[in-house]
């Protein structure tokens, strides 16, 4: 049995691109077969957003962006349409902006619980789909608990600051890497994928790298 494939993922739960990509590689992972290790890693799009932005998310985009507001309600559209074609019900109208350092925070403690992808999934779909706050601990917490944590320790959230360590130094490996953007998948620390890309894609990158530690394990020592 060969070993899984290593993924690390930077990734920031406030990104439409990320849940796609999230789907589009799992499919990728499904066509290609073998196995595959997943961690994800943090990265901040917008680091000076308030934990409590008054204002829809066309509001923040168009004044983060300095785009017209109609232009960033059809993006938003589009976006929209996309992630239904994933499965995806995205509801920008719910949804309720906010500053994703602690989210990121509960993440690490959860890697180190066995149940960070979980906790992925499930802070995507709070943010997108359910219109809830992730910025808040007991909201944080609540679905945290959904993810699997043991409830009488879900009940508190981290203090403020812990894993934050962790966090500076994903997003210092993002920098090394020249990370300007999420999602960027690195694939056993030698090829980077960026974007959210059709499965094929993926699925071609695992398979090749699949190949190259075959071809690896039979070359006659020198």
């Amino acid at each position: 049995m060969s070993e899984p494939i290593t993924v690390h993922v930077w990734s920031d739960v406030a990104c439409p691109w990320c849940f796609i990509g999230k789907r589009r590689f799992e499919k990728g992972v499904e066509q290609f077969g073998g196995d595959v290790t997943l961690e994800y890693h943090s990265f901040e799009l917008a680091p000076d957003t308030p934990v409590d932005f008054e204002g829809s998310e066309v509001d923040f985009l168009a004044g983060h962006k300095g785009m017209p507001k109609e232009q960033v309600a059809q993006m938003l559209s589009q976006v929209t349409q996309l992630a239904a074609a994933e499965g995806l019900a995205y509801d920008f109208d719910a949804l309720r902006h906010t500053k994703t350092l602690k989210a990121h925070e509960v993440l690490h403690l959860a890697k180190a619980r066995g149940v960070q992808l979980d906790l992925m999934e499930k802070l995507f779909s709070a943010y997108f789909e359910q219109g809830r706050h992730v910025g808040h601990d007991e909201d944080l917490v609540a679905v945290a608990v959904e993810a699997g944590r043991d409830a009488d320790e879900g009940r508190t959230a981290p203090p403020e600051g812990t894993n934050r360590e962790a966090g500076e130094q994903d997003i210092a490996q993002a920098r090394a890497y020249g990370i300007n953007g999420v999602p960027f998948y690195v694939i056993e620390n030698k090829y980077g994928v960026s974007g959210a890309q059709a499965p094929e894609t993926f699925a071609q990158v695992l398979q090749k790298v699949t190949e190259e530690k075959a071809a690896a394990a039979v070359e006659p020592a020198r």
